[in-house]
């Protein structure tokens, strides 16, 4: 949790110190993810198995950077809207029923 909130202020700095945060609107951010998002999924695009890891992780930090700044900018903290939504999945999916296989919730 201490490196999360190191990036999250090194982040924050970086922005900080650009001016940048006049940009980092909600709906800005939300575009970004997508935007970013899609270049990860490019890196597979033609290869699921021989793909540039580099590339993958760069795109990966890409992702995850502007998710923080829009938890940032909502003023929420990240590891509780992920706990949350972690206990909605975990009822949706119990390990007695979902184990095993990719089946949407509501045809279990």
């Amino acid at each position: 949790m201490e490196r999360l909130e190191e990036l999250s202020a090194r982040i924050k700095k970086f922005n900080e110190d650009r001016d940048w945060d006049q940009f980092h609107t909600p709906s800005n951010l939300a575009k970004s993810i997508s935007i970013e998002a899609g270049e990860l999924l490019e890196c597979f695009q033609w290869n699921d198995t021989n793909y540039n890891m580099d590339n993958v992780l760069e795109e990966l930090a890409d992702v995850t950077n502007y998710c923080l700044q829009m938890a940032q900018v909502l003023g929420v903290d990240i590891i509780d809207v992920v706990n949350k939504k972690m206990d909605i999945t975990e009822k949706k999916y119990p390990v007695e029923k979902a184990k095993g296989v990719s089946t949407k919730y509501d045809k279990l």
